[in-house]
């Protein structure tokens, strides 16, 4: 029997999971958690094989800080991300974190079920479409802009500036400007709002 966790700040969308797996002789739903807090509190427990994991909640702890802190346990729990968002942002945030598999939400239940036994085999289970845009990046590395490089994009659209970026990331003013320099050849751009607008537009950022 795999034991499952689900975590996401939606009831209704928890109740459509719990109806889905509970269909599954295999499973069994054995705890819920409104919040990433909450989701790491319950992983920490115990008797948790798979986290179904969303990356947004409404306040608090971000979905990939949870895999992280759950990733990081003692016997720890595998860690199966189901959100709406596609992005290279989203996507690497949360397989550095530790996901074992990343999912999105409009995914059929077959294959819902089919990810969550092989993340609880201890293999990887990525939606065709993420592991798609993951061997993209490994085919053009120098092409692709690398987790920091990512945050720090994430912080101009949100419209911090150098020094405050600087300041949240714990880096150097100098150490921004080169990450946007960088940014900039790698999109083909020469200004801030360009590389955002073209980030977004390319999957990278969410809108």
């Amino acid at each position: 029997m795999i034991r499952l966790l689900l975590a996401d700040d939606h009831p209704v969308v928890r109740a459509g999971l719990r109806a889905v797996l509970d269909a599954e002789p295999d499973f069994e739903i054995v705890a819920e958690a409104a919040t990433a807090e909450r989701a790491v509190e319950l992983a920490g427990a115990g008797g948790i094989d798979v986290v179904l994991m969303d990356l947004q909640f409404g306040t608090g702890m971000h979905g990939a800080e949870a895999t992280q802190r759950i990733a990081a346990l003692d016997g720890a729990p595998r860690v199966l991300v189901l959100t709406t968002y596609d992005t290279d942002a989203d996507i690497l945030a949360a397989v550095e974190a530790g996901a074992s598999g990343y999912l999105l939400k409009d995914a059929p239940p077959e294959e819902l079920a089919a990810a969550v036994r092989t993340a609880a085999s201890g293999r990887s289970a990525l939606a065709p479409a993420i592991a798609l845009r993951l061997m993209d990046r490994m085919r053009a590395p120098s092409e692709a802009l690398s987790r920091r490089e990512l945050e720090v994009l994430q912080l101009v659209r949100d419209g911090l500036s150098n020094a405050e970026i600087a300041g949240q990331l714990f880096l150097s003013q100098a150490t921004v400007k080169s990450h946007l320099v960088h940014i900039y050849a790698k999109l083909g751009v020469e200004s801030r709002t360009a590389a955002v607008a073209r980030a977004t537009r390319q999957g990278l950022l969410r809108p």
